[in-house]
């Protein structure tokens, strides 16, 4: 809280007056001994320290000078008020400078925002004037202070029936002057709003003030002939946020939560008639509450240019969606909002949100908000957002599974387009959901077990949503690649032994744990077991992935045979050759290979989330002009492609194990010359890392790890048996 200190404005302009004087004085004094001092040949110091002392005195009547005007300013807007006591009348200024300046810029423009709330057209470009105070919590506490939950409501709702009212008698100039100016209240609004809402920013308003802002929103209020709720009004506000600063789980749980329950009543009985099928010809579809700016039919006028889109669009949002936007910019918000059961609920708001509102959503086809919020919510690696993920992705395996069945031809149909469409929309936010717990493909196919509630036959039907998206495979397709790169990354070094385990990093347990042949050491025989063992394992999951892929694609009568260009750019830019960050095993040859890569600059990914070591390791990759592999350009299918990194991917494991430093290189192009050392890959060229790839193959037995590979990623009977494909007495792949 901050500190007010009483003055009495007389006594407090003397002492300002005699602190000028007084430091005039000094310097005077000052100068007049230091003179004195140097004709008499004698030592200085005595003047200068007097010298140092008007000027501490000097800045102390600056300050008070700087105190007198903003007293003067306060007292003159009125916004101070004084206390008469038995000794005399006192005015109350702030300790802090910064405080009195925030208190006097917050009071105005909460005065400049509620005379735009009244109609005055002159008052949106006063408040703009204060667009660079909202990191000011004194500005933030006094500008919210100012308004208060009815005048929070009441802009946003004014503004909009202005501009309806501008564009309904084709006033341009007004409609222009409203929506820009609109548009910068709104932000402004919305970034105050954030950090007043938050208990933990120093402009934090009271838990009061949030109910207020409940109380304001599930009121009616009428501006101009129009009535609206207030969260249709609040509702401009969120859509406004640029996400900085976030807004508060606390605000997501006290006022967001509200929005969601509160659409929840008043939509109930409508929805429920819109089942019947005698409510379906008089209810017809289900709608959400519209925001005002939907409602009054402005489109995107009262949007930030970020998401106005082409003049004249008629973009409709709902409330809840406005709400989505404002929350999907902090995991805890996403969190207080999502993983939640309202009191007499029987599911959770992302149960509600996912099904019973679903329909709703799509009236507006709003999805990028909502879409936006899952991504946030389920991405994390904390125990919620795994939740969350998991809970997602049962729900939408239960919404699409009766969309498919089995075609003569034994593939994948798609009998209910409808039932597959409705879902359409969501499926990248389950990819990237799928993706960031990428481990639990791995559980779920190799080991039998269970994400949550998900089980394999689940996460099947969830694939086939999520690869039809063409980013969401991709981010499966980089989520994968990175997890084969880290599990390869755990077999140990050529020469771990006893002696050494300690210093590498490993225990004497894990010794004789890849110790295959008892010998106490850990050699190329032991190594070549263990990759194999990580390899096959590794392409079960792709397996999935990509016939997940191919199977949709058939369904939708697409070209199933195609190479998606994501994925070639992936093999081009040789993806696979990145090692993993962090790692310290390396091999000699490897040390040459990547160059500095492996010790600067990749490094600091290691334990980043696997979309996002995916997008760096492409940028390190791709900074050379003309690419690694020329051979990516005649990939006639994903499958292919995947097969190409897996062959980039065991190369560099190889490397880094050490299993080719001692291996011959003998007038081979991608070699430095006559030294034992490999080029950097990026100076090779696409025909030098072709040959290198070969050598790999050859000299390092590679060969039979891609055949392991290829025929565990290639049988397709485990796809076709949870998908019910299967042809009966056929084995293995269908082609």
């Amino acid at each position: 809280m901050t500190e007010f200190t009483g003055v009495k404005q007389p006594d407090f302009d003397t002492m300002t007056s005699k602190h000028a004087e007084a430091a005039r004085r000094l310097e005077e004094l000052a100068q007049a001994l230091h003179g004195e001092l140097r004709s008499a040949g004698l030592d200085t110091a005595p003047a200068a320290r007097l010298r140092a002392l008007a000027g501490r005195v000097t800045t102390q009547a600056e300050d008070l000078r700087r105190r007198q005007k903003l007293v003067y300013e306060l007292q003159r807007q009125k916004i101070t008020f004084g206390r008469s006591t038995p000794t005399g009348s006192f005015l109350e200024m702030p300790d802090a400078l910064d405080a009195a300046k925030g208190l006097l810029d917050g009071t105005l423009a909460g005065r400049a925002a509620l005379k735009a709330a009244d109609g005055d057209s002159t008052a949106l470009a006063e408040l703009e004037k204060y667009a660079s105070r909202g990191g000011d919590a004194e500005f933030v506490k006094a500008f919210l202070g100012t308004l208060g939950a009815h005048g929070v409501t009441r802009l946003p709702g004014s503004i909009a029936a202005q501009l309806r009212d501008a564009k309904a008698h084709g006033d341009s100039e007004r409609v222009a002057q409203l929506s820009g100016g609109g548009s910068k209240a709104l932000r402004i609004l919305s970034a105050a709003l954030a950090k007043g809402t938050d208990p933990k920013d120093a402009a934090y308003s009271g838990a009061g003030f949030l109910k207020q802002l409940v109380q304001q929103g599930r009121a009616q209020h009428k501006t101009a002939g129009t009535t609206y709720s207030g969260y249709q009004a609040q509702a401009l506000i969120w859509r406004a946020h640029d996400g900085k600063p976030p807004y508060s789980k606390e605000f997501m749980e006290t006022v967001g939560r509200d929005v969601i329950v509160y659409e929840h009543e008043q939509r109930k009985n409508e929805w429920a008639a819109s089942k019947d099928p005698l409510g379906r010809i008089f209810a017809g579809t289900r709608l959400p509450i519209i925001d005002l700016a939907g409602a009054l039919g402005l489109g995107t006028l009262l949007r930030p240019e970020t998401q106005a889109g082409a003049p004249g669009t008629k973009t409709q949002s709902s409330v809840v969606d406005d709400l989505f936007h404002a929350a999907k910019s902090n995991r805890e918000a996403s969190h207080a909002l999502l993983n939640h059961t309202p009191a007499g609920w029987k599911e959770s708001v992302l149960d509600y949100l996912l099904t019973t509102r679903w329909e709703a959503a799509l009236y507006t086809k709003d999805h990028a908000p909502f879409n936006d919020l899952l991504v946030t919510a389920t991405t994390g690696q904390d125990a919620t957002s795994q939740r969350l993920a998991a809970d997602m992705t049962k729900i939408l395996s239960d919404e699409v599974r009766g969309a498919f069945g089995k075609a003569d031809s034994g593939n994948l149909e798609i009998r209910n387009r409808e039932a597959f469409d409705r879902y359409a929309a969501l499926s990248y936010p389950l990819a990237r959901a799928i993706s960031a717990n990428i481990d639990q493909l791995s559980r779920l196919y190799l080991n039998h077990a269970t994400f949550e509630q998900v089980a394999a036959q689940d996460m099947s039907y969830a694939l086939l949503l999520a690869t039809s998206n063409d980013a969401g495979f991709e981010a499966l397709i980089r989520a994968q690649t990175e997890h084969m790169r880290a599990a390869l990354d755990t077999v140990p070094p050529v020469g771990l032994n006893a002696s050494n385990a300690e210093q590498l990093g490993f225990t004497q347990a894990a010794v004789k744990e890849y110790d295959f042949d008892g010998d106490g050491r850990v050699d190329k025989a032991d190594i070549k077991q263990f990759l194999t063992d990580r390899t096959v394992a590794e392409a079960r999951p792709f397996n999935h992935i990509v016939e997940s892929r191919r199977q949709v694609l058939i369904a939708q009568g697409l070209d199933d045979k195609k190479a998606d260009e994501a994925l070639k750019t992936m093999v081009g830019d040789a993806l696979g050759l990145l090692p993993v960050p962090g790692g310290t095993h390396v091999g000699r040859l490897a040390t040459g290979a990547f160059g500095e890569l492996i010790s600067k600059g990749y490094d600091k990914f290691t334990g980043a989330a696997y979309d996002e070591i995916a997008k760096q390791a492409v940028h390190r990759m791709a900074g050379h002009e003309r690419g690694l592999d020329g051979t990516h350009r005649t990939l006639a299918d994903n499958r292919l492609a995947v097969e190409r990194l897996a062959e980039q991917m065991l190369a560099t494991a190889m490397l880094n194990k050490g299993l080719l430093d001692q291996t011959e290189m003998k007038n081979e192009i991608f070699a430095n010359g006559t030294t034992s050392t490999i080029k950097l890959f990026a100076e090779m060229t696409p025909q030098e890392y072709s040959k290198f790839l070969e050598w790999v193959r050859k000299k390092g037995g590679s060969d039979d790890l891609l055949d392991r590979f290829g025929g565990s990623f290639r049988r397709t009977s485990e796809v076709d048996d949870y998908l019910d494909l299967r042809i009966s007495g056929s084995s293995g792949d269908r082609g």
